[in-house]
C-alpha cells in the first residue's frame, strides 16, 4: 500500500477521533527521516508501507496518521508516525546579551536552532540544538545554562543549506 497524504494527526481532537477503537500500529522514525518525502515504511506489527506525499507536503510530525483501514471481515486499522527521541542541547541563557550572543556563534556554525517561549513545554524561554561535544564545550567554557536532554522536536532538524 503507498500512503500519500497525512490524514490527521493524533494530538488534535479531530486526528485522535479518527484512530478512536482502531488497532494501532506504529511507525518509529528518527528525526531525520521526518523530512523525506519518499520512502519505504515498516509498522512494529511488520506491515510495510510505501510513503510518498506530494511536493509541498507537511513534514512529518509525531502522532500524524497515516492510514486507517478496514479489512474485511476485520476491526478498523491505524498507523501512526511515532517519533524517536533527539539528543539535543536546552540552552536557557539568563540575558538578551547572552542569548544574543550564543545564537550568532552559534549561527556562524550553521547550526538550526528551534526556540520556545515560557508557555512551551520546556516552562521558560530556551533555544533548543543538536547534541554537539563542540556546542557543549562551548556552552560550558562561556557558562552559559543548558542541559542535554532526549527530546521529541515538534519540528525536525533539517541540514542547513548554505553557500558564500
Amino acid at each position: 500500500m503507498i500512503v500519500t497524504q497525512i490524514l490527521g494527526n493524533t494530538h488534535s481532537i479531530e486526528g485522535a477521533a479518527l484512530i478512536d477503537g482502531a488497532h494501532l500500529e506504529r511507525v518509529v522514525l528518527p528525526s531525520a527521516a521526518l523530512v523525506k518525502r519518499i520512502q519505504r515504511l515498516t509498522t512494529d506489527h511488520g506491515t510495510e508501507l510505501g510513503l510518498r506525499l506530494p511536493p509541498g507536503a507537511p513534514d512529518l510530525r509525531d502522532g500524524d496518521v497515516l492510514l486507517v483501514d478496514n479489512p474485511e471481515g476485520g476491526g478498523r486499522n491505524a498507523v501512526v508516525v511515532q517519533v524517536e527521541p533527539t539528543d539535543v542541547l536546552v540552552i536557557a541563557p539568563t540575558s538578551i546579551k547572552d542569548m544574543a550572543f550564543v545564537a550568532h556563534s552559534l549561527g556562524n556554525r550553521h547550526l538550526q536552532a528551534q526556540f520556545f517561549d515560557a508557555d512551551s513545554e520546556y516552562g521558560a524561554q530556551v533555544m533548543v540544538v543538536q547534541y554537539d561535544h563542540t556546542v557543549e564545550q562551548f556552552l560550558h567554557h562561556h557558562g552559559t545554562p543548558y542541559q542535554r536532554q532526549e527530546r521529541v522536536m515538534p519540528v525536525p532538524f533539517r541540514h542547513s543549506e548554505h553557500t558564500h
